[in-house]
């Protein structure tokens, strides 16, 4: 390497330490911190990577506000002050601190008091630093192969591909990709570190501890969840992920951390109140320091990790959510919608007549895995929303195959969880309309489904029959061969066996009125 070629990245990183010094305020050995980070980020849409790439070439503020998440920031940090006012450097926060969010308090002295606050965030780049030097003289060393020449003019212009230097010569263009640039004294007001400048007026001088607080942007989690089935289908293990992406601008070493989990009101640039569901998880075994705690937090809940972690910065990084939970008991159930869901099926304000509406057949069966979230079943902790990836073992080779992923929404304790994996081979049917009549002088329409389902599989086969009573509100079964559920106003289910290697046929008819 030429003698040269290191002169930029020298005497521009000498410059920018520089600027840091005066009465920068580090946390001294014994400082303490801790991290609650809150998330509405949408398990589809959102990709780290996607912010990652951002960041990795510089568009740094653009997107900040839009990853779907915040932290706050909790620090205890020792101050040296003189008694009476003091100007402090508050160093080390990160990069998209709010800083109308920031709470002191002094733990020393409690009528200590901040008096002013400026957020410094203009950092110093290579780009900064050369238009600190317009008008002012620098040097250009241009490398000649065998020789080297250094240019000394008046830097007039720095933008785009080219230097422009007055000279004694006259007017310099030079390529600022090639050469070397020489700097003087660096002017001021340039940083290498988003600072807080405090004025501060305590009675008593020493050493102070004194608690923060802040809001930052650029952070979020999401969680992921891995669940193994077993051969026969009947029982599966199910492990949980927290993954953190911090892109805030700082690293936040051995802190502790935390998660929220409950709908917490903020308040948005355009004046609009917003809410985002902030979700977490409580762990089974609550001595067990691989997942995360969980307690009630005012009308919340507050998910704890019960040791210190280092949050890297620029980066992602999974947690344990909670221990792999073991033997859990899952049902394989196929669920039958003979209306196909992509013709988008809605309720109307009035009765539909048209005896030819609802009357396509969708041959596909949907595969859902069920079970419940309670202390029975090895589980028993609040689920957070996210997306649920299911395996199975190959029993050729024990390697583990990928069998289909959903969404989960935010589970309380007890409930089921129903994840859809995909579409049934082996297992199709058939929806008719065997009958319609409508009587307007009466209104009345009563209408007749036949439901067939073939099973080609070696083993019997549950199956939930899905029908929406789409027409009108009100409604009535009056035939039927098989018992059936109501689930809500519209909807019905029946609940069927279906042998191995057979077909079962389900009748009904309906009969609306208004």
């Amino acid at each position: 390497m030429h003698k040269f070629s290191t002169y930029v990245s020298v005497f521009v990183l000498m410059a920018m330490a520089c600027l840091a010094q005066a009465r920068d305020v580090y946390a001294d050995p014994t400082s303490e911190s801790s991290l609650t980070i809150y998330s509405n980020a949408d398990p589809i849409s959102f990709d780290p990577q996607t912010f990652i790439s951002q960041q990795v070439n510089g568009n740094n503020t653009s997107w900040s506000s839009q990853v779907p998440g915040f932290g706050v920031v909790k620090e205890l940090r020792t101050l040296d002050l003189q008694s009476g006012m003091n100007e402090v450097k508050f160093t080390d926060v990160a990069q998209f601190i709010d800083p109308t969010t920031v709470s002191f308090s002094d733990l020393t002295d409690p009528t200590t008091a901040i008096h002013e606050q400026n957020f410094q965030f203009d950092l110093a780049n290579s780009e900064k630093v050369l238009n600190r030097y317009i008008d002012k003289q620098i040097g250009v060393v241009i490398d000649k192969g065998n020789s080297f020449e250094e240019i000394k003019g008046t830097l007039i212009s720095a933008a785009g591909s080219q230097l422009v230097l007055k000279t004694a010569d006259g007017v310099q263009l030079v390529n600022r990709n090639g050469p070397q640039i020489k700097l003087g004294e660096l002017p001021g007001g340039l940083i290498t570190k988003p600072t807080l400048v405090w004025k501060i007026a305590t009675k008593q001088g020493g050493k102070h501890q004194v608690r923060t607080t802040y809001q930052t942007a650029g952070i979020t989690w999401r969680s992921d969840y891995n669940l193994v089935l077993n051969e026969k289908e009947t029982a599966a293990d199910i492990g949980a992920w927290v993954t953190l992406m911090n892109l805030s601008g700082m690293e936040f070493k051995d802190t502790a951390l935390k998660l929220i989990a409950g709908d917490v009101q903020r308040v948005t640039q355009n004046n609009r109140a917003h809410k985002a569901e902030f979700e977490g998880a409580r762990v089974m075994a609550l001595e067990d320091v691989a997942g995360f705690t969980e307690k009630e937090f005012f009308e919340y809940h507050l998910y704890s990790l019960p040791r210190r972690v280092d949050v890297k910065s620029n980066a992602t990084q999974q947690i344990t959510l909670f221990p792999t939970a073991k033997d859990v008991r899952v049902e394989k159930l196929l669920v039958y919608y003979g209306l196909p869901e992509a013709s988008g099926w809605n309720f109307w304000n009035s009765p539909q007549t048209d005896r030819n509406l609802g009357t396509q057949s969708n041959p596909k069966l949907d595969v859902y895995l069920r079970f419940k979230n309670d202390a029975a079943n090895n589980m028993g902790m609040p689920l957070p929303r996210g997306k649920m990836r299911v395996y199975k073992q190959d029993s050729a080779d024990g390697t583990l195959e990928f069998i289909g992923e959903d969404l989960i929404d935010h589970t309380p304790r007890d409930a089921k969880v129903m994840i859809k994996l995909g579409q049934s081979f082996d297992v199709v049917g058939e929806r008719t309309q065997t009958n319609f009549t409508i009587d307007t002088n009466a209104r009345r329409i009563t209408e007749s489904f036949k439901i067939t389902l073939k099973n080609h599989k070696d083993i019997a086969q549950p199956v939930v029959i899905k029908e929406n009573l789409f027409r009108w509100s009100n409604w009535e079964i009056t035939e039927k061969s098989d018992p059936f559920e109501k689930i809500d106003s519209r909807t019905i289910h029946f609940n069927v066996e279906l042998p191995a290697r057979s077909e079962k046929t389900v009748t009904y008819t309906v009969k609306y009125s208004w």
